[in-house]
């Protein structure tokens, strides 16, 4: 188990996943625009629909600025399915239910809740240029506010 995190200018971990309609999504299949890959730990849960919606919301603005935006949970597709559909998400939504994706960005391991150490997923956004080189990591992020704190790092008017 690693709890590896990634740096900018670390090359992204390439991966393919199965996403919330059944396609194959591939991080190299990206490569010329910048990718927003976002980890969070279960869909339809209050934060996690939270975060969603609030990158549903900016998502026009984001692409107009170049970024695609990806999430990526363990559930299964047939459950992002039913949460892209219940909360009109507009970006893929990835399932990684081997975790190995989670695993390689840093997105899954140790963390607290409810105050007791347990393994599980860590909230985390990760930015990755149009080569594939990561531009910005972040970990242990808050549903609430996220998307908005994202754009001020990135530089994009709110």
């Amino acid at each position: 188990m690693s709890d590896a995190r990634l740096s900018p200018g670390d090359t992204a971990p390439d991966f393919t996943l199965t996403s919330d309609t059944g396609e194959e999504v591939s991080l190299s299949g990206l490569r010329g625009r910048k990718v927003i890959v976002y980890f969070y730990p279960a869909a339809m849960t209050p934060g996690c629909t939270t975060q969603a919606c609030d990158f549903t919301d900016s998502l026009d603005s984001l692409q107009a600025a170049g970024y695609e935006v990806l999430g990526i949970s363990p559930d299964q597709p047939a459950k992002l399915a039913k949460f892209r559909e219940r909360d009109s998400l507009t970006f893929p939504l990835l399932s990684d239910p081997e975790k190995q994706t989670l695993t390689a960005y840093g997105a899954f391991g140790e963390k607290k809740l409810y105050g007791k150490v347990v393994q599980g997923v860590i909230r985390s956004t990760v930015v990755v240029d149009e080569a594939g080189v990561v531009e910005l990591a972040q970990y242990n992020v808050k549903a609430t506010g996220h998307v908005a704190k994202l754009r001020r790092d990135l530089g994009l008017a709110s």
